[in-house]
C-alpha cells in the first residue's frame, strides 16, 4: 500500500509544479504530529540549507516534498531533487543562487498515504543571513618571522570550466591574526585590506608560535570562527 500511495504522491508532484496534493490526517495522527516543525535555511559560505524537524517521530516511514519560490511570484516551483526525500533537510544552494534576491521555500510530509498541511519558511535572503566560515592558513617559519598565507573559503558556485569560486571572489575579505605563544596572545593583526599572505616579524628566533586566523565581509561587517590553530617554530 505505500509503495503504490508513495508512487501516487509523486505522480501528483510531476504533473505540475503548483498542484495542490490533498491534505488528510487519519485518526491515530494528529495534524501536529505530521506537520513539519522549525523549516528554516541554514546558510554557510552561501551553501543554503533548508531544515525541519517532526514534534515527534513517527512510526512509518515518512518522506518529505520541497518547493521554492522568489518573492512576488505566485507559483511555487518543486525542488526536484528533495521529492519524496527521507532526511529532514534539502540543499537548495543552486536554486537560491542569486545572493541579492528574497526566497521562500515550503515543506509537506507524507505518511503512507496521507499528506500534512505546507509549512512555509521565513525569508530568506542569502547575502544577508549566510555565515562564513573559518579561513584555512599555512605557515612558513623565516629568521625570527613567520610567513602567513590564506585560504578563503569556498562557495557552491563553480566557473564554466568547473572550478570552484571563492568566497573572496563574491565578498571583499579582510582578515584578523592572533599570534600566541606558549598559549598567550602575543599579537593582533588587523589587515584592512583583501591579502593572500602577510610576513610577521620581530618575532623570538628558534620559539614555538601559533596563529589563528578570523576572516571578515567588509560590506556585511560578518565575521567567521576563528581558524584552526596552526603553529612552527621561528628560525
Amino acid at each position: 500500500k505505500c509503495k503504490y500511495a508513495f508512487s501516487a504522491l509523486l505522480l501528483c508532484f510531476s504533473i505540475s509544479t503548483i498542484t495542490e496534493c490533498a491534505h488528510t490526517v487519519p485518526e491515530y495522527l494528529s495534524d501536529d504530529e505530521i506537520t513539519p516543525k522549525e523549516v528554516e535555511f541554514h546558510s554557510v559560505d552561501y551553501k543554503n540549507v533548508l531544515h525541519w524537524k517532526l514534534l515527534k517521530p513517527l512510526q512509518g516511514r515518512p518522506v518529505y516534498f520541497v518547493q521554492y519560490k522568489i518573492y512576488g511570484q505566485k507559483k511555487w516551483a518543486n525542488a526536484v531533487h528533495c521529492l519524496g526525500i527521507t532526511e529532514p533537510h534539502c540543499d537548495l544552494s543552486q536554486e537560491t543562487s542569486d545572493r541579492r534576491e528574497c526566497y521562500y521555500a515550503r515543506v509537506q510530509t507524507a505518511l503512507d498515504d496521507t499528506l500534512s498541511p505546507w509549512v512555509i519558511s521565513p525569508r530568506f535572503v542569502p547575502q544577508w543571513e549566510t555565515s562564513l566560515s573559518a579561513p584555512v592558513i599555512k605557515l612558513t617559519a623565516r629568521e625570527s618571522a613567520i610567513l602567513v598565507q590564506f585560504k578563503a573559503p569556498r562557495s557552491p558556485y563553480r566557473r564554466r570550466n568547473g572550478s570552484w569560486i571563492s568566497m573572496k571572489r563574491l565578498h571583499q575579505l579582510t582578515y584578523r591574526l592572533y599570534v600566541m605563544k606558549d598559549n598567550m596572545i602575543q599579537a593582533k593583526h588587523v589587515l584592512g585590506r583583501p591579502v593572500r599572505k602577510i610576513l610577521i616579524v620581530n618575532l623570538k628566533p628558534k620559539t614555538t608560535y601559533c596563529v589563528q586566523a578570523e576572516a571578515k565581509i567588509q560590506l556585511h561587517n560578518r565575521t567567521s570562527k576563528r581558524s584552526k590553530k596552526a603553529c612552527v617554530i621561528t628560525l
